[in-house]
């Protein structure tokens, strides 16, 4: 069984294309092309299940048409309308560093140098020019720059990600903004 902590999310089924049970694949992370996996991960009635590619091809930067095994309709295609796609941790991590996405991130236990613990990564902010990390902070959500020039380690196996971030960035005694 594939648990939520051996993937994370890299994109959106958004509707069948054709009449061959292609599906329109909107992503966040390119990982599929990057490695050898075989397989996309959905969730399915409520755990997550494992569908092996046939074949894609990309539209532009963001999208591309997919084509599962065993989905061969426009109408079994339908059923993958607006679900979330997820990746292997273990595959990516076969990937280097500098070609990850940063939604890998997700899930990462987050460190300060000065401050220790800060909480987990529960998402990535990537809406506008400055990538953010969404850190959850005893509760409240804090939003922390993801530049490489104040992250000084990263440890995949223990999941957790080490910043230096500038003083006065982080007001964690007064508020619980950045």
């Amino acid at each position: 069984m594939i648990r939520k902590e051996e993937v994370y999310k890299i994109g959106i089924f958004n509707k069948p294309h054709g009449i061959h049970g292609e599906l329109l694949f909107t992503f966040t992370d390119d990982i599929f092309d990057q490695v050898e996996a075989e397989y996309l991960i959905c969730p399915m009635d409520g755990i997550l299940v494992p569908f092996f590619l046939e074949e894609y091809r990309f539209r532009s930067e963001s999208t591309a048409l997919v084509k599962l095994e065993g989905v061969d309709s426009a109408e079994q295609a339908r059923t993958f309308t607006n679900v979330d796609v997820y990746f292997p941790i273990k595959h990516a991590e076969e990937v280097e560093r500098e070609n990850l996405s940063w939604n890998f991130f997700t899930g990462f236990r987050m460190e300060e140098i000065h401050h220790g613990h800060i909480g987990e990564v529960v998402d990535v902010d990537t809406s506008t020019i400055n990538t953010l990390f969404v850190v959850d902070y005893k509760g409240e959500e804090l939003l922390i720059p993801a530049q490489e020039d104040f992250i000084v380690e990263i440890d995949q196996k223990h999941k957790v990600i080490t910043m230096d971030l500038p003083e006065g960035l982080l007001a964690l005694d007064d508020t619980e903004e950045v």
